[in-house]
């Protein structure tokens, strides 16, 4: 989402489509950082920015300023080259641009009530799609090329969505999701399965996209909860978990790919594997880091990597490693790293934090 509120440092923050990069938007310009190293590797003060989107680690950008100068219109929607620092092209629209996606073919627009999908290289424009009202830009894309899947709120009273083929031009699918209307959702890397979260926050559920049928419902939490982030682990088919993030500053992670009566290989090996979808909804089903970051401060969370090992490869005895990194618009770049050993025992480790404000060229490892 594009517009965040002017009590954050950071007013916006995006993952490229293989977490190798992240990049964030601030008052003064915008930043791109190396997730591996955590290395500061561009910056660019040249005011406000809401949208700073990355291609894969490539020197294309697409960015949108906040309006805070007449140059960075909310309207107008800049490619950037980050080696040349010059503006390939630019593409305005009558209303403020509330969200951008990108994949090696196509690129996506995303305004209050209207969808724009052009071939990104030539920039021409392929199809529009006009939407329900979305004042908060809500989308999922998935970057794949043999999945090219864009989902979009299909209603503003409850949580219904529609996933369209951006290759073929075409609506694929609708899917009923939740009774209330959409807060947050994601698409897995290949576009397989999509999760969803509304705006009460206490059920999530996974569905498949090829039929639109639920494989999986989960619930966060009792109490009513803003969902910050959604996120699959990275996997070009069958994801085998999936991360949420939420106001209360907790991690939640739930275990996919298991059938009943069989061990999860997922994150969540130490936990029962659900032999119903009722079973699902059992809120002991998952795990929790709690406190992960202060409670009310809006982060952008993803699983940016998962390593298995066999039981004897590592003096610890892990068998799952799984890397969670996570910018809050607060101004902090933190990864924690989760541990699952050969007992079905986790555990939880804060890797590395800093301040991504205070950051400079090369100046992080």
């Amino acid at each position: 989402m594009a517009n965040q509120p002017s009590s954050y440092p950071i007013l916006c923050a995006s993952f490229n489509q293989d977490n190798s990069c992240f990049a964030i938007g601030t008052r003064e310009g915008f930043k791109i950082f190396d997730c591996n190293t955590g290395r500061l590797l561009y910056e660019r003060a040249a005011g406000a920015f809401i949208i700073v989107e990355m291609l894969f680690s490539s020197s294309l950008l697409a960015i949108v300023g906040a309006g805070e100068q007449p140059s960075l219109s909310p309207r107008r929607l800049c490619m950037f080259n980050t080696v040349t620092g010059v503006a390939l092209q630019e593409l305005n629209f009558l209303t403020s641009i509330l969200a951008v996606r990108m994949n090696k073919k196509r690129l996506i627009v995303i305004l209050q009530e209207k969808t724009f999908i052009y071939d990104i290289n030539s920039l021409k424009i392929l199809d529009t799609i006009d939407t329900v009202p979305n004042p908060k830009g809500l989308c999922a894309f998935s970057p794949s090329l043999d999945g090219s899947f864009l989902a979009l709120p299909a209603s503003t009273t409850k949580g219904s969505l529609l996933v369209y083929n951006v290759s073929d031009l075409r609506l694929h699918c609708e899917i009923d999701a939740h009774r209330a209307p959409l807060a947050v959702l994601t698409l897995s890397w290949g576009g397989t399965h999509i999760a969803t979260a509304s705006e009460q926050g206490t059920m999530i559920r996974v569905h498949l996209v090829s039929d639109a049928t639920k494989s999986y419902s989960f619930r966060r939490g009792s109490y009513a909860s803003n969902i910050f982030s959604l996120s699959f682990a990275p996997a070009a088919e069958l994801p085998d978990s999936l991360l949420a993030t939420s106001s209360s500053g907790s991690v939640h992670i739930f275990s996919l790919g298991a059938t009943p009566n069989q061990r999860s290989s997922g994150l969540l090996a130490s936990i029962k594997v659900p032999h119903t979808i009722n079973d699902a909804l059992d809120p002991a089903q998952h795990c929790i880091l709690h406190r992960a970051v202060p409670a009310g401060v809006r982060s952008k969370t993803l699983i940016r990597k998962i390593e298995k090992f066999d039981e004897t490869a590592t003096p610890e005895h892990v068998v799952l490693r799984a890397t969670i990194s996570m910018i809050t618009y607060g101004g902090y770049f933190l990864e924690y790293i989760y541990n699952v050993n050969h007992q079905n025992k986790s555990s939880w480790t804060m890797e590395r934090e800093f301040n991504l404000l205070t950051a400079e060229t090369s100046s992080i490892s």
